[in-house]
């Protein structure tokens, strides 16, 4: 079936419906979402009763987060950071020896980056 045009436009015309949705002229409030504010926390931003957004850790737990994040050196759930570091060093991974250094002080968090959130 051929058009007098020859192009697709000519033969699928279409209208524009008009009254469809219109955009609100209301501001959205982003106060409530701020930190430390009288808004209630939604439940996949708290871990442990405290928001994830304010966590206070240092460089130290810096490194150990990013080798968490490495699966260069296996999985990490069900274990620890130190289990983690030992096996990936058994296995011949080369894991580094500052993460063995800050995990034998004993000052930083055991668990890994995902305990308890998956």
């Amino acid at each position: 079936m051929a058009t007098k045009s020859g192009n697709m436009k000519g033969f699928y015309r279409q209208k524009k419906v008009t009254g469809g949705i219109s955009k609100s002229k209301a501001k959205p409030n982003h106060a409530a979402a701020a930190l430390g504010s009288g808004a209630a926390q939604p439940p996949a931003l708290i871990s442990h009763g405290s928001p994830d957004l304010k966590d206070d850790y240092n460089g130290s737990e810096d490194q150990l987060r990013q080798f968490d994040m490495n699966m260069a050196y296996g999985p990490c759930l069900g274990m620890t950071r130190n289990e983690r570091w030992e096996r990936a060093n058994r296995l011949g991974l080369n894991p580094p020896k500052e993460i063995e250094s800050l995990l034998k002080t004993g000052k930083v968090g055991a668990e890994c980056l995902w305990d308890g959130r998956i």
